[in-house]
């Protein structure tokens, strides 16, 4: 994946990424307060290649003048047949109300149709405001059973 928004340049993860794309969801997650799980809701991210690339997901990071400044990414999900979950889809707080959010999600939806997959899911936290109206306004349904403990909204899709 590469695509442009702006002056935002969206690529694939690639394993230089790691710490860096770490830093940038650890920092949003204290801005709202809510604690970095290293070893349980972020593993993920320290583990792009077993959590998403190997299952057939995706992760991508967002670049300005070079430095990452967003991420984003799905990957298979156990609920129902054709399912995904977005995750970790997070914006440095200079980034946000710029359209980007919306152009990322929409590129998201693109990629998980193009491989087949029928049914989006999205868990998150009530403190995430922005993140809320976004799911909402871009067609997402509240549903139920949130299994991640700082979560506590689970949204689906049906493409």
């Amino acid at each position: 994946m590469q695509s442009n928004y702006k002056d935002f340049l969206i690529r694939d993860w690639n394993q230089s990424d790691r710490l860096f794309a770490a830093a940038v969801i650890s920092s949003v997650l204290a801005e709202y307060g809510l604690c970095w799980e290293p070893v349980g809701a972020d593993r993920d991210v320290l583990e792009v290649e077993n959590y998403y690339l190997a299952t057939g997901g995706e992760f991508w990071v967002v670049e300005s003048q070079g430095q990452i400044v967003g991420t984003a990414g799905y990957y298979p999900f156990h609920r129902g047949e054709k399912a995904v979950e977005v995750r970790k889809m997070y914006l440095l707080p200079q980034l946000r109300g710029l359209g980007l959010g919306k152009f990322l999600l929409q590129e998201l939806e693109k990629a998980i149709a193009a491989k087949g997959f029928q049914q989006i899911w999205i868990e998150t936290a009530s403190v995430l405001v922005e993140a809320i109206k976004l799911y909402e306004s871009s067609g997402y349904q509240p549903a139920t059973g949130v299994e991640t403990a700082r979560c506590d909204r689970i949204y689906v899709k049906t493409l």
